[in-house]
């Protein structure tokens, strides 16, 4: 009580009426909804997510191909193990996908390591531009796969869908070993607004 005595002696009665007035007007204010429906859409769909490939010691700029080993597959969009990825888009925005290694090509067995990507044209697989950047314009011949941390993306315009291969030329020149050796292909999808 003593708190609204101290309020009132310093606005007094007509700041006081004032404050009750905003605060009557504050509690008589209308409120107004709006609901939103948020319909996430893929752009991105993985198709094979493992592939063997035989290597043989001295191989000098020999190609592979994920998924196909040896050759080129023949492409089924039913079947996911005929195509990399597959990129899906709509009339809103466009798609960059990121790929590179997990980590480095061991280049103590391999002296080159080089990533290169296609797309089917539907009738055969076609050479894909690689950009430096998700929304760049400066284009690269390769991903270097002896190199930790090198990118390359692919960039997809409004409205267009492509299935994907990731081609390999490769040399295995520098040892006489045969052991095993894993590589790890990663894909980030980046929608973007434009490029």
């Amino acid at each position: 009580m003593k708190g609204i005595r101290k309020i009132g002696a310093i606005l007094g009665v007509k700041g006081l009426l004032s404050l009750v007035s905003m605060m009557m007007v504050a509690l008589a204010l209308v409120a107004y909804t709006a609901t939103v429906t948020i319909t996430p859409i893929k752009q991105f769909t993985i198709g094979a997510t493992s592939d063997s490939w035989t290597v043989y010691v001295n191989d000098v700029d020999k190609v592979r191909y994920l998924p196909g080993g040896n050759s080129e597959p023949t492409f089924n969009p039913s079947n996911p193990n005929t195509y990399a990825f597959y990129v899906g888009t709509d009339a809103n925005q466009v798609c960059a996908v990121k790929i590179e290694l997990t980590s480095a090509v061991n280049s103590s067995k391999f002296s080159k390591f080089q990533i290169t990507v296609k797309y089917w044209t539907g009738s055969a697989w076609t050479d894909a531009t690689l950009y430096a950047g998700p929304t760049w314009s400066t284009t690269k011949d390769y991903i270097n796969g002896l190199t930790s941390g090198d990118a390359g993306y692919i960039q997809q315009d409004f409205s267009i869908t492509r299935y994907y291969l990731i081609c390999v030329t490769y040399s295995y020149d520098l040892v006489d070993e045969t052991t095993q050796v894993a590589v790890t292909f990663q894909y980030t999808p980046l929608p973007q607004n434009s490029f």
